[in-house]
């Protein structure tokens, strides 16, 4: 697995013991806020090791579900300079609207392929 994906500098993370079974959790750095889920370990460790792996996630989750949004606006963009007329061929139109949706379906399947790596 690759370094943090999650800026560590924006968050701060928190372990404690209780009765014998650590909780961990993230606190926004800028406002105290907690983020995100509580996760357990049997040790400090390996709660914040399970925090850490879901801050990872939540970011490449977060970073997915943005390239589909921004895939799915950009296919609409299209879609509806192709029905009101933009001057594009309607052969170009037609091809540029399938390409579009081809990058909406590849951002889908990765986002797709993120949620089923959900560390929880």
């Amino acid at each position: 697995m690759q370094g943090p994906q999650y800026d560590m500098n924006q968050y701060r993370l928190i372990a404690l013991d209780h009765d014998g079974e650590w909780i961990a959790y993230a606190e926004r750095v800028d406002s105290g806020e907690r983020f995100g889920v509580e996760l357990t370990g049997a040790s400090e460790a390996e709660a914040l090791d399970n925090l850490r792996r879901w801050l990872d996630w939540q970011s490449e989750h977060a970073a997915a579900l943005q390239a589909l949004q921004q895939a799915q606006h950009e296919y609409h963009r299209i879609v509806a300079g192709h029905a009101f007329g933009d001057g594009i061929e309607n052969s170009t139109a037609a091809d540029l609207e399938r390409e579009s949706l081809e990058y909406v379906d590849a951002a889908r399947a990765r986002l797709d392929e993120v949620r089923a790596r959900k560390p929880l």
